[in-house]
C-alpha cells in the first residue's frame, strides 16, 4: 500500500490520480444497509456485497485485495484473516460491539476499525422497555397459552411497572437512554458502573454490582465483553437477586451463567427473564436452534435484534460509511477504536498528505522531524496508541513524492502513503 495515492477532495477527474477511486474495493458482508453501500458508491469505489458471514478460509481468500471491509456480528476478523490483508486500509464494525475483530492485531498491522457506539442505543433501550412490560405482564406465557387454545384470564403474578426499580448495569449509551425512559414511566432508577458518570433525571448510583442486585425489581445489562464480565452474572449474582425479580441481557452472550439462570428461572426465585444475547450464536439462520433457557417460565427469547429496526440499521450505514469514507479520502481516524485518533484539516492547494504508521517506539519523531526538516510544512498531527504511532502531515507537492519516500525507509514504518 506505500505507493498508492488516492484523492483527498473528491474530485471527479480521477485520471489524474496514480491509484483510481474506481480500483479501491470494499467488501461488505452481512446484508449492510443499502444507504452504506450507496454512499460509498457515490464515492466511485468499487463495492461487492454478500448477505451472509463468509468462514476464515473464504474470508482469508477474498480480503487478499481489499481496502476496506465492513461486517456485523457474525463475521470473524482473526489474525490469520488480517495475516492475508495486504492493501486493507480499515474494518467497518456496522454494529456496536467489535469483539469479533482482533483489535491487537488490526492495530499491530496499522488497519483501524471504526464501529457505530450510538446509533442503535434507542432501538435497544426500546427494547428494553417492551421487554419489561412484558415480564410483568407475563404477556410471552399468556400469548404462548392463547396459541394453544388455553385462555387463562388471570391477574396472579402480574404488575405495573409504575413504581418498581430499575437497576441498570453499565449507565453508557443504552443504560443512560433506558433511565430517561423508565423514570417517565414512573419507575425508580438505580444502576451502577465502573466508571464516575453523571446521573440524569432522578436516577442515582449504586455503590456496587451487589448492592444494586439486591436492591432492584428489574435488572438490565449493557456491558461489553470483556475478561471482567465473563460471567458477571453467575450463581453467586442471581441469588443475590431479590425473590421475584427479573434479569434483562442485551450486552453480551458471555455476561450471564446461563445453566445458572435456567435454575433460578425454574425454582421460582426469578419471576422471569428475557435475554437476546448467547455465548454461541449461528452464523445464518437456522431452524433447530437449543438453548437451556427454552420453555423456562416467562422467559422471552430473542435471536440477538436488539439494535435491529430499520432506522437503527439505517443510521449505522450513514456513520460507518463516513468514517471510511474520510479514512479513505483524508487518513482521518476519528472514531477508531484500536488506532490514534487524528483528524489533520485539509493544508489547502499545493500541498500533498503523507499518511504513515510506524512502531511506537522511541526516536521514531526525532527521525521524521530529521525528514520533515527539509521540507515547508502546512500542517502535522501525530498520535500514539498501543503498539502504534500514526502521522499526518501536509506537505508542498513538489516535495511530496521525495519526502515519503524517505519516512516509508525508516526501519520504524509498517505502512506509509501519500494524498492528493
Amino acid at each position: 500500500m506505500s505507493t498508492n495515492s488516492l484523492d483527498l477532495n473528491n474530485s471527479a477527474d480521477f485520471s489524474r490520480h496514480s491509484f483510481p477511486k474506481s480500483k479501491i474495493k470494499i467488501l461488505l458482508l452481512e446484508n449492510i444497509h443499502p444507504k452504506a453501500v450507496e454512499a460509498l458508491r457515490n464515492e466511485g469505489f468499487s463495492i461487492e456485497t454478500l448477505k451472509t458471514a463468509l468462514n476464515e478460509d473464504e474470508l482469508k481468500e477474498k480480503i487478499k485485495d481489499v481496502h476496506a471491509i465492513g461486517i456485523r456480528s457474525k463475521t470473524k476478523i482473526t489474525d490469520a484473516v488480517l495475516a492475508e490483508a495486504k492493501r486493507l486500509l480499515c474494518v467497518g464494525c456496522f454494529c456496536i460491539g467489535t469483539d469479533q475483530t482482533d483489535l491487537k492485531a488490526a492495530n499491530a498491522r496499522g488497519i483501524p476499525v471504526f464501529n457505530s457506539p450510538f446509533s442503535n442505543s434507542r432501538s435497544v433501550a426500546e427494547l428494553m422497555v417492551g421487554e419489561i412490560i412484558c415480564l410483568a405482564r407475563r404477556l410471552g406465557d399468556k400469548n404462548k397459552q392463547m396459541h394453544s387454545g388455553h385462555w387463562d384470564k388471570s391477574a396472579t403474578n402480574c404488575h405495573e411497572i409504575r413504581g418498581k426499580t430499575l437497576g441498570i448495569v453499565g449507565y453508557g449509551h443504552i443504560g443512560t437512554q433506558l433511565s430517561v425512559l423508565a423514570e417517565a414511566l414512573g419507575m425508580k432508577v438505580i444502576f451502577y458502573d465502573i466508571e464516575k458518570i453523571m446521573p440524569l433525571g432522578n436516577s442515582t448510583p449504586c455503590s456496587s454490582l451487589e448492592d444494586l442486585l439486591q436492591r432492584s425489581d428489574f435488572v438490565t445489562l449493557h456491558v461489553p465483553n470483556t475478561p471482567q464480565t465473563n460471567n458477571l452474572i453467575d450463581e453467586s449474582k442471581l441469588a443475590l437477586m431479590k425473590k421475584g425479580s427479573f434479569l434483562i441481557n442485551a450486552s453480551r452472550g458471555s455476561v450471564v451463567d446461563l445453566e445458572a439462570l435456567e435454575k433460578v428461572l425454574r425454582s421460582g426465585h426469578l419471576n422471569g427473564a428475557a435475554v437476546d444475547v448467547y455465548p454461541t450464536e449461528p452464523e445464518g439462520n437456522i431452524k433447530d436452534w437449543k438453548n437451556p433457557l427454552q420453555d423456562c417460565p416467562n422467559t422471552i427469547l430473542t435471536p440477538h435484534i436488539g439494535g435491529s429496526t430499520e432506522e437503527a440499521q439505517t443510521a449505522i450505514g450513514v456513520e460507518l460509511a463516513d468514517k471510511i469514507i474520510r479514512l479513505i479520502n483524508h487518513g482521518t481516524t476519528l472514531g477508531a477504536v484500536n488506532f490514534p485518533n487524528v483528524d489533520l484539516p485539509y493544508g489547502g492547494p499545493g500541498t500533498h498528505r503523507i499518511l504513515n504508521v510506524h512502531k511506537n517506539q522511541p526516536g521514531v519523531l526525532r527521525n521524521i522531524n530529521n525528514i520533515l526538516g527539509e521540507v515547508n510544512v502546512h500542517g502535522q498531527f501525530l498520535a500514539t496508541k498501543d503498539s502504534v504511532g500514526y502521522l499526518v502531515v501536509d506537505v508542498e507537492s513538489e516535495a511530496s513524492g521525495d519526502t515519503k519516500r524517505q519516512i516509508s525507509e525508516l526501519s520504524s514504518s509498517i505502512r506509509t502513503r501519500i494524498l492528493y
